[in-house]
C-alpha cells in the first residue's frame, strides 16, 4: 500500500543509502518544453537530514536537470527510487532543487562540512529540499542483481584532467562544459561557469536537437499562459468599455468590445 510522509522515516533513510541507482526527474515551464529523466549511480548521494536529500550531479553531454533548476519559478524535482531485491518498493521524493556548482564558495563548503568525496567529473552537487515523501508497491518492478559500477565517466575525467595539467589546455573540463552544459536542448541557460567560459572564450555551444523545432541557444520559448493577471486586465478594461458604452448609449457595443480584447489578448 501507498504511503506518503512530510519526511523520511528512519527505516525508509536506511533503505535509501543502501541503494545503487536512482532516478531524477525535471521540466521546464514551458508546455512546449521536454521533460527529463536522468539516472544516477554510484556512491554519490546522500541525506543532510530527513528532509533533505543530495547528490554529486557529474559531468555529461546534458545539463537539462541544471538549467530545470536554475529556471525563475520552477526548480521542482523528484527523485526516484526502486527495491530490486528483497521487499517491493517504489520511493519518490518530491521537492524543490539548488545547485552548488564545482568550485563555487557553496560547493566546497558543503564538500568539507559532509567530507564528501569528490571526483574530476563532479560539476556540480544538486540539493533537493523535500517538502513530500511517497512510497508505493512496486509490485511489477523487476528482480535485478547488482554487478560493478561503471568507471568509464571517471577514466575519462581522469585522463582529462590529467592532460590540462600537462599543458593541454584545450583538454579543460570548464571548455567541455562551455561547449556542452551551456544550454539545456529548450534554450534555458544552464551552468553559470560554462554560460561565462563560453562568452569568454568564444565557444559555440553544442546543438542538441535537429529539425525545425530545434531552439537556438538563448532562445528560450516561452509559452502564453492565461494567469490570474489577465483576469484582472480583463476585469479592468471589461468595466472601462461597459462606461464607455453605457456613455454613448451603445450597450449593444459591449459584447464586440469583449470579443475584440480577448482577441488581442490571445485568449
Amino acid at each position: 500500500m501507498g504511503q506518503f510522509f512530510e519526511a523520511i522515516p528512519g527505516f525508509i533513510a536506511t533503505w535509501v543509502l543502501k541503494q545503487q541507482v536512482f532516478w531524477v526527474a525535471t521540466a521546464p515551464l514551458s508546455e512546449s518544453g521536454h521533460v527529463n529523466i536522468s539516472p544516477k549511480g554510484g556512491l554519490y548521494f546522500g541525506l543532510v537530514d530527513d528532509k533533505t536529500f543530495w547528490y554529486m550531479d557529474l559531468t555529461g553531454s546534458g545539463s537539462e536537470t541544471i538549467s530545470h533548476l536554475y529556471e525563475p519559478g520552477n526548480g521542482r524535482i523528484t527523485v526516484m527510487f526502486n527495491a530490486f531485491e528483497g521487499p517491493p518498493r517504489i520511493l519518490r521524493l518530491f521537492g524543490h532543487g539548488r545547485v552548488l556548482e564545482h568550485a563555487t564558495p557553496a560547493f566546497d563548503d558543503f564538500v568539507k562540512k559532509h567530507d564528501v568525496k569528490t571526483i574530476p567529473g563532479a560539476r556540480a552537487i544538486v540539493l533537493v529540499d523535500i517538502h513530500q515523501v511517497g512510497t508505493s508497491c512496486g509490485y511489477s518492478v523487476p528482480y535485478f542483481d547488482f554487478k560493478a559500477y561503471r568507471n568509464t565517466l571517471n577514466e575519462f575525467f581522469e585522463k582529462r584532467v590529467d592532460k590540462f595539467v600537462k599543458g593541454e589546455s584545450d583538454e579543460s573540463i570548464e571548455k567541455y562544459w562551455a561547449f556542452k552544459n551551456a544550454w539545456s536542448m529548450d534554450g534555458l541557460p544552464a551552468m553559470h561557469i560554462a554560460q561565462k567560459t563560453g562568452k569568454e572564450q568564444g565557444i559555440a555551444p553544442m546543438s542538441k536537437m535537429v529539425g525545425p523545432l530545434a531552439p537556438q541557444p538563448g532562445l528560450y520559448r516561452k509559452d502564453r499562459r492565461f494567469g490570474a493577471h489577465h483576469l484582472v486586465l480583463v476585469a479592468m478594461l471589461s468595466a472601462l468599455f461597459t462606461s464607455l458604452a453605457l456613455l454613448v448609449g451603445k450597450q449593444e457595443l459591449r459584447p464586440v468590445l469583449l470579443r475584440r480584447l480577448a482577441e488581442s489578448l490571445g485568449l
